[in-house]
């Protein structure tokens, strides 16, 4: 491990060099490399890194570093463009600091009640990381205190100008002090970047990394299809090329539910996830789709960034977005951490035009015409192999994943290789389990006690 690129060369707090020991941070990233140096200096920074870089170390890291635990007042503030992003980023922060004593990290999104998101403000928060819409709203309400603020990051600030947040960006910084450090991370530099960086931020210190970072090994085609007959190519598609986990992108809500409804009555396990659904669905959906007891997820560009999955095997395009850095942040949800991807979108003879637009605005993009074709024998990949059993019980109640495993495996029933991820929550825990096992596991559950007290498990596939 080269001496530069190690995190022990930086001057980090022992307990955050010990706790990325413990976590198997092992070397830093490009952008870590780059960045967290400046970041430490206290320097106003611009980075423009691909998703899944590692940029929410970086600004993690550096706002840690700081941070005094014993004064409970709000030291920074993280802004995402969605919920699931937001959601992302407080779990790194929190697994980043878990060995600075009582460090408090929160989230401030719509689609949960505002009432216990007051309630922990009001007891003393030391990272808010929100929603533009539900951080304004709390600041408006004077809910939020954000006087003692030393630090400000916009996560995907390019996604937030796609998504009309440019606003309320502005009023959020209106309200904190003028002298701060503002990190802005971004995985492409539209105009609004430069305008709201020259307006917020001093000296800033600009880097790209993109060009450095490694590439993903992406296969990209396109076909043509029939407007009629978009369906049943889509479905061809999946057959063709699917792996365990897919993504469909589609533009409209109306598409996603039609999608949705047709690979369902097609017998594919899909799922769907757009701007209506509530939190809880959004979560739901998502662990389910993570841990395998769905193949397919249809979802709007809401769903583009921010999902933390990290092995989807394809991206299908059901239609190519209106504008073509979309398509860029689609097909970047494929091919991460090494893995081969794939990436494949129907195109009537209407939308060439911008297939054009991509192909122009990004040159190195390779994207082959593909020929669909009905396959003899359908991709096994599209039956899942895991179902979803929800216990009554979380984080609350003092309990862990290993409980839940424990409980499972205990009566020899059943073994260790057939439980799957467990997602522990605030009040509820999702666990999954091979098909084979699912009666048995439910049953279980309901029976055996764990750390002495029952809860109630139900099937949720």
């Amino acid at each position: 491990m080269s001496e530069e690129n190690n995190f022990e060369s930086l001057p980090l707090r022992s307990e955050l060099v010990e706790n990325l020991a413990a976590l198997e941070y092992r070397q830093m990233t490009v952008v870590q490399q780059k960045a967290l140096p400046l970041i430490l200096q206290g320097r106003d920074v611009v980075a423009r890194a691909k998703t899944g870089s590692g940029k929410t170390a970086a600004f993690a890291l550096g706002m840690l570093n700081t941070v005094d635990s014993s004064q409970l007042h709000t030291h920074a503030l993280v802004l995402c463009p969605t919920r699931e992003l937001a959601n992302q980023v407080t779990e790194e922060i929190r697994s980043l600091a878990r060995r600075i004593a009582n460090v408090r990290v929160l989230t401030l999104c719509g689609g949960t009640p505002t009432g216990p998101q007051v309630g922990s403000l009001e007891r003393g928060v030391h990272i808010v990381v929100g929603t533009p819409g539900r951080t304004l709203k709390h600041l408006t309400k004077g809910t939020l205190k954000v006087q003692s603020i030393k630090t400000v990051v916009l996560d995907e600030a390019d996604r937030m100008m796609d998504m009309g947040f440019s606003d309320e960006i502005e009023a959020i910084l209106n309200y904190l002090p003028r002298k701060r450090q503002t990190l802005l991370f971004s995985a492409t530099y539209p105009d609004g970047i430069a305008k709201i960086s020259g307006r917020v931020q001093e000296d800033p210190v600009h880097l790209d990394v993109t060009q450095m970072e490694s590439s993903a090994e992406i296969e990209e085609h396109w076909s043509l299809v029939r407007l009629d007959q978009r369906l049943h190519c889509l479905l061809d598609a999946l057959e063709d090329m699917a792996g365990t986990l897919n993504i469909v992108f589609c533009n409209t809500k109306v598409d996603c539910a039609e999608i949705t409804s047709y690979l369902r009555s097609a017998n594919v396990a899909a799922l769907t996830i757009h701007g209506d659904l509530e939190q809880h669905e959004r979560t739901e959906t998502l662990i389910r789709f993570s841990n395998q007891s769905a193949t397919v997820l249809v979802a709007t560009d809401v769903a583009a960034r921010g999902l933390d999955i990290g092995k989807v095997d394809a991206v299908f395009n059901f239609e190519l977005p209106t504008q073509p850095e979309v398509y860029l942040h689609r097909i970047g949800r494929t091919g991460r951490a090494g893995r081969k991807g794939h990436a494949i979108s129907l195109v009537t003879h209407n939308e060439r035009r911008r297939l054009e637009d991509i192909q122009s605005e990004f040159p190195h993009t390779d994207i082959q015409e593909y020929e669909l074709r009905r396959v003899a024998e359908p991709s096994s990949a599209l039956i899942p192999t895991m179902t979803t059993i929800e216990i009554s019980g979380g984080r609350r109640n003092k309990l862990r994943p290993g409980d839940f495993l424990g409980a499972i495996t205990a009566s020899k029933e059943i073994s260790g290789s057939a439980v799957g991820k467990i997602n522990v929550l605030e009040k509820n825990t999702f666990v999954a389990v091979d098909k084979k096992v699912h009666d048995q596991a439910v049953r279980i559950l309901n029976s055996a006690p764990i750390k002495g007290k029952s809860y109630r498990a139900r099937s949720i596939t």
